[in-house]
């Protein structure tokens, strides 16, 4: 927990520090480092976790990868592997990824269902 804490500390005083990122470079990080095999090519399948829609800021995600809690399960990516600037590519793609799940407002017939309550 208080790892974990530390982790979101440290993610909030790096937000101000954290560059801008490249979808398009950031799809080609993605591809070249293998990124889809444990989290799909849409980023929501595969044995890895669900990254679309992406929820966390930018700095916490990048403190994620570069510290895994589990790092048995994720490999942990230095900044001489991948840069702060590949990373906010990669973040910029993975942001860039539709949701597959449309809004439930979007559906007429989860609508009906629910006005009819």
């Amino acid at each position: 927990m208080t790892r974990l804490f530390t982790l979101m500390l440290f993610a909030a005083a790096a937000s101000a520090q954290t560059p801008e990122g490249n979808a398009a470079k950031g799809k080609e990080l993605y591809l070249n480092n293998s990124c889809y095999a444990c989290h799909g090519f849409s980023g929501q399948n595969g044995p890895g976790a669900r990254l679309v829609p992406m929820k966390t800021p930018q700095a916490a995600f990048i403190a994620y990868v570069r510290n895994p809690p589990r790092p048995n399960q994720m490999p942990s990516y230095s900044p001489k592997v991948l840069p702060d600037a590949a990373m906010a590519d990669i973040y910029a793609y993975i942001k860039s990824l539709p949701d597959s799940a449309p809004p439930v407002k979007s559906i007429p017939l989860l609508n009906q269902i629910t006005d009819q309550k």
